[in-house]
């Protein structure tokens, strides 16, 4: 078995608790005296620091939402002179100011830490060639793998998102063994390799780090048919630190992600009061930062649905996180049932005849919302069907049909709502170009 941090990563749950409540105490005193919006949340409920002596305190404060980022925008979330930090960062917000995050250099060593010992589950080692092709510049991605790496004594390939053609080139060139990506842009490339006629075996790709956008088994198992690569699951967030809050081990895949306890305590609440639930029961996922030094964050709400619980048979010791489902803010409630797209994801797993490049389009019909499924063919089907009828009568062939109906029906059956399904030849939907990759199209307002 490989770690980065043995010590650290099989620490035993009780001498766990006590490093969490030593480093929570830090932090807590830490940001009543330095930041005013936290001494106001505390003094508001007549608290001070030393009502918070273990993390079992933390549900005495608040949560913090990223309207509070917002609101004291640019640094009046800093504990730190802006001086003192060695890095901004903003997070890839699409709507008015964007959130800014800082580091200090310890910030920065811890960063690079966790991606560190994030790439030894992911199975990377010493020497490997890694191709980091997550966004450089104010997207925390790209940079926070590469300090990562370096410290792994990987070789960093900085290629970034996109330029799909020289992506495959350096991958055949290089050779490298390694690939840090969202899971949508793997597919692009995986997609791209299988247009080109290249053979896998002139790649010596082995693992596949990919995050930054929920994604399921069926992607996964995909990402690795067609990659030949081992594909695990990275999490972070801009607001805590950036990807390496968690990590999916290579041998221990499709059972939870490691969160890295001894710098981000999780919670899981219920999206609607804020009490916490039992362990393994989906919820909002709540982040409080043990380690931060220059933007420390209390109760941290992601928005991101998700659960947590602890694998007593596993490597390590720190708790584990189920997938992201989706986020709270995301959720659609069609009908009265509650709808994530990667539910629709769910439902394609071992799908022949359609390909997993999906977008759900969401429509407001009177008083009532309505959502339709835009799925692809699979491409091979496809090509097989073209060379017996023409291209405006492959959607109509009797085998599309059967396989139209019987998708129709799945959806209705394991996701409990009628979503009508409109097929597409291979190439018509969006593809990731190296960033995220929206799968709902949400025409409500429009």
């Amino acid at each position: 078995m490989t770690y980065f941090n043995k010590d650290i990563e099989t620490l035993p749950i009780d001498k766990l608790r006590k490093l969490q409540n030593e480093r929570l105490q830090h932090q807590v005193q830490m940001i009543y005296n330095t930041v005013p919006f936290y001494k106001q949340q505390f003094d508001e409920r007549g608290l001070k620091p030393s009502d918070i002596r273990t993390v079992h305190d933390l549900h005495k404060l608040p949560f913090t939402k990223k309207d509070a980022l917002r609101e004291n925008y640019p640094f009046g979330l800093f504990t730190v002179p802006v001086s003192d930090t060695v890095r901004l960062h903003c997070s890839s917000g699409t709507t008015g100011k964007p959130i800014v995050v800082g580091y200090t250099k310890k910030d920065i060593d811890i960063f690079s830490e966790v991606i560190a010992r994030s790439l030894t589950a992911a199975g990377c080692q010493k020497g490997m060639k890694m191709q980091n092709a997550y966004g450089y510049g104010l997207f925390t991605g790209g940079l926070g793998l590469h300090y990562g790496a370096e410290k792994l004594e990987m070789t960093v390939i900085p290629i970034s998102g996109g330029g799909t053609e020289k992506q495959i080139m350096l991958l055949q060139d290089f050779q490298s063994e390694a690939i840090c990506c969202t899971p949508s842009y793997a597919l692009t490339i995986a997609e791209m390799i299988e247009k080109k006629g290249i053979d896998l075996k002139s790649l010596n790709l082995k693992y596949a780090v990919l995050g930054a956008e929920p994604w399921t088994e069926s992607v996964r198992a995909e990402v690795e048919a067609k990659l030949g690569v081992t594909a695990t699951n990275i999490y972070g967030l801009s607001e805590i630190i950036g990807p390496g809050v968690s990590q999916e081990d290579f041998e221990e895949k499709g059972t939870g992600s490691y969160v890295w306890e001894d710098h981000f305590y999780p919670e899981i609440v219920d999206k609607d009061t804020g009490e916490p639930v039992p362990e393994g029961q989906t919820g909002v996922l709540v982040f409080t930062t043990l380690t931060k030094e220059a933007m420390p964050m209390m109760r941290y709400w992601t928005n991101d649905i998700a659960s947590l619980y602890y694998d007593k048979s596993a490597k390590r010791t720190h708790v584990k996180m189920g997938p992201i489902l989706g986020r709270s803010d995301e959720m659609l409630i069609i009908r009265g049932v509650n709808l994530f797209h990667t539910q629709v994801e769910a439902v394609l797993e071992h799908s022949t005849d359609f390909s997993s490049n999906y977008q759900l389009v969401v429509k407001r019909e009177g008083t009532m919302d309505s959502v339709e499924v835009n799925i692809e063919i699979n491409p091979e089907l496809y090509k097989g069907l073209l060379k017996e009828t023409s291209l405006e009568d492959v959607l109509q062939h009797e085998k599309i049909q059967q396989a139209h109906k019987m998708l129709t029906k799945k959806i209705k059956d394991e996701i409990g709502l009628s979503m009508k399904v409109n097929l597409a030849s291979p190439g018509i939907i969006p593809r990731s170009e190296g960033g995220k990759l929206s799968r709902i199209l949400d025409l409500r307002s429009k």
